[in-house]
């Protein structure tokens, strides 16, 4: 299962000129944040766990920042070069902490897409490297990719080596086998113009074209951008969903994992959803009960087997709300009236404090009244399932 992310964040940073004297690159300030923290939050939505920052230009603010801290469900890691040692040497220094298969990710720029997806195109090509590729008009100043019908990349032209003119750039977001690791050298070693070029002569690269948003910082033009664009492209539409009888087999509170039985089409229609880039976002009632107690170790066990199922079919659920409160509850602190129990609103307001959600046009599917009752109390568009017509409803929705 992917859960480890490697960041690059040890460029110099010499196209920004002073702003990068005493700020390392990826650390530079948008809308008044790190842009590596929004980048960080980006990935971590994702599902992974374990991030790695491999640093080098003013390492210890990066170290500073962020060592020992959690964004999310994930640990960070700060790893620093103890010499020069370029992008491809960056990865043969961190040999003994990488997965056997990780994400990879330049820390200078955010490609906004579906990151399971490309794992899963990593997964069925069986290669050593998946490139997360984008169309631009102007490929001059990133370089051009070219693939066969089969989607394996053909030619690599790093920038400054080719024309302008539309065409397929890479994006900076890889996944990568530790495999690799054999075809990095001692010395200052470049990913991009060292490794990369001979894995494609050997046929081990593939590539997949994505079309979301996509900046990096690197120059001042595109930093300046990257203050008003990145706030509104973060602020994300989204889909709320229950959870059993609407996803999953109703079991009546359903917590067990061998009870996980998801309803027709629904692993499809979240794919869909995180390919359009909306958030995914589950609203239940059900906390669990086990032995007449509620449970919600067994709660979160039971979501994190959703989740673990979904990255299998490249997708992923944002962020599960539960209440784990019940009139007829066993425990009495767990016994009360509360308001974030549906058809109160209280879950919608926890998922819109914790996520930065634009919520026009956002839609909340659900199979019982309360959860269309909560849905039009909050001022959200509600469509009720009966657990068999997902993909039907989704014909009708522009997400």
């Amino acid at each position: 299962m992917l859960r480890q992310a490697v960041i690059l964040v040890g460029g110099l940073g010499t196209r920004l000129g002073s702003l990068t004297r005493d700020v390392p690159k990826p650390m530079l300030p948008v809308a008044g944040e790190p842009f590596l923290d929004i980048l960080l939050r980006n990935i971590v939505r994702h599902g992974f766990e374990d991030i790695i920052l491999l640093a080098r230009h003013q390492a210890q603010n990066i170290r500073d920042h962020y060592a020992s801290r959690r964004i999310g469900n994930a640990s960070i890691r700060v790893l620093e070069e103890t010499a020069k040692a370029g992008t491809g040497g960056a990865l043969r220094e961190a040999a003994s902490e990488l997965d056997e298969v990780f994400l990879l990710s330049n820390g200078d720029s955010l490609f906004d897409f579906n990151y399971l997806a490309l794992a899963q195109h990593f997964r069925e090509k069986a290669c050593t490297l998946a490139l997360a590729l984008r169309e631009v008009p102007d490929v001059s100043r990133y370089g051009q990719v070219g693939l066969d019908i089969s989607g394996k990349v053909v030619s690599f032209a790093e920038k400054n080596r080719i024309s302008g003119g539309p065409g397929l750039i890479n994006g900076g977001v890889y996944v990568v086998s530790r495999q690799i690791l054999k075809d990095i050298g001692s010395g200052e070693i470049s990913l991009e113009n060292d490794v990369i070029p001979p894995l494609i002569k050997r046929g081990h690269v593939y590539g997949k074209q994505f079309d979301g948003y996509f900046l990096d910082i690197g120059i001042p033009a595109s930093y300046a951008r990257a203050q008003h664009e990145l706030p509104a492209q973060m602020n994300r539409k989204v889909v709320f969903f229950d959870r059993d009888g609407t996803l999953n087999r109703d079991e009546g509170y359903t917590h067990k994992v061998e009870d996980l039985v998801w309803l027709p089409g629904s692993m499809e229609v979240i794919r869909r959803c995180n390919e359009a880039g909306r958030l995914v976002i589950v609203l239940t009632n059900q906390a669990g009960i086990a032995y007449g107690y509620y449970d919600i170790d067994q709660m979160h066990r039971f979501n994190r087997a959703m989740n673990d199922q979904l990255r299998e079919q490249g997708a992923h659920i944002d962020a599960f709300y539960f209440c784990p409160h019940h009139p007829n509850g066993a425990v009495a602190n767990l016994t009360r009236a509360c308001s974030c129990r549906k058809p109160g609103t209280g879950l919608f307001e926890q998922a819109c404090g914790d996520w930065p959600i634009d919520l026009s046009d956002a839609v909340m599917i659900g199979d019982k009244p309360s959860d269309l009752a909560a849905a039009k109390e909050f001022g959200v568009r509600a469509l009720r399932t009966d657990g068999s017509d997902l993909e039907n409803i989704f014909e009708n929705i522009e997400i």
